[in-house]
């Protein structure tokens, strides 16, 4: 059987050189995939272009990440619950990796992308579903902060441009894991 035949188009060939971007999925696009698309912008630029959207947008997002944001001295600016369906569309930006990042998503079924994006789950438990104190669900939240900020700085060590596309994705699966 002839291995490169049988690879993934996503990882046909693949030497990962230049810009990136990066789409972060989660069900309601308010506060796990929000807090990744604005750790990847801050410490990935500028060879990291980062997005979030929802498979079910929320429409707005929870003021609990965005203060979890502000206290790690990040950018907010621009930050919005959106659908999914504005990255599905032939004009949206060309992504090369799409990570999941709440179990829901997981377990649902994505658009097809253009140009075949690398794919991980990046499962994070679900600080929005915390019932408790305020003091609990600023923990919820700043524990998923420190979860999604330690998965993209492996990320970000990677040496893309010297791996090939099989073993990015190896990488990338690791990670979820971490």
């Amino acid at each position: 059987m002839n291995l490169a035949a049988a690879q993934p188009a996503a990882t046909k060939g693949m030497s990962m050189q230049g810009r990136y971007n990066v789409l972060f999925l989660c069900t309601g696009n308010s506060a796990r995939s929000i807090m990744a698309e604005a750790i990847m912008n801050h410490k990935g630029s500028p060879n990291f272009t980062a997005y979030s959207a929802g498979s079910y947008p929320s429409g707005k997002v929870r003021p609990e990440a965005l203060r979890e944001l502000e206290s790690a001295h990040l950018s907010t600016n621009g930050l919005r619950s959106k659908s999914w369906d504005e990255f599905a569309k032939l004009d949206a930006p060309k992504l090369d990796f799409v990570f999941t990042v709440c179990d829901n998503a997981a377990k649902e079924v994505c658009p097809l992308w253009p140009g075949q994006p690398m794919t991980a789950h990046w499962g994070v438990p679900d600080p929005a579903a915390v019932q408790g104190t305020s003091g609990e669900v600023e923990k919820a939240f700043r524990n998923a902060f420190f979860m999604l900020d330690r998965r993209i700085n492996l990320f970000l060590c990677l040496p893309l441009a010297s791996l090939d596309g099989l073993t990015i994705k190896k990488e990338i699966d690791k990670i979820g894991h971490q």
